[in-house]
């Protein structure tokens, strides 16, 4: 069904406003899960290949609409919700709509990769989370927090 459902991203509404990006979030936004059947089954090969149709796709219905300006289609892994996420924006790669740090990859792999090796989608260990006084003792010398990975493909008309 995973890559059904990406494939069905091609066709849905699609709105770019650069003067109203809240409404290119909420319009553009999607959240895919997976069966344990389909993580098993399916390659990160065969899931790229799938969004990489997607963005094609959207290429050419931004072409199709005229608009001039530049737009992305991004994908990344919330780990949180356990599910692969994508949207579109007309935004250039630095200036996507994330609260945190953020890295842009042009290699769709790792994400889709730590997507499918995700054992227990949408649950995230008490470990794992991070409580203030953890930040009030961090020094220095402790690593940041590992910015988000995500996979921009360029589908604006300069393309």
């Amino acid at each position: 069904m995973l890559l059904t459902w990406i494939a069905e991203v091609a066709d849905e509404p699609l709105v770019l406003e650069p003067d109203d990006r809240r409404v290119e979030w909420e319009t553009n936004t999607w959240s895919l899960g997976a069966a344990d059947e389909d993580r098993r089954s399916l390659s990160a090969a065969e899931v790229v290949a799938a969004f990489e149709r997607t963005a094609a796709a959207i290429r050419e219905r931004i072409r199709e609409l005229g608009f001039p300006g530049v737009a992305m289609f991004y994908v990344w892994h919330d780990a949180q919700a356990g599910q692969l996420r994508c949207s579109t924006g007309s935004v250039p790669p630095d200036a996507l709509p994330f609260s945190s740090s953020y890295v842009v990859s042009d290699d769709l792999g790792p994400v889709v990769e730590a997507f499918l090796a995700d054992s227990k989608p949408g649950i995230v260990a008490w470990s794992d989370l991070d409580d203030a006084e953890s930040h009030l003792e961090q020094t220095e010398t402790e690593p940041e927090i590992t910015p988000l990975r995500v996979w921009a493909s360029d589908v604006g008309a300069s393309h």
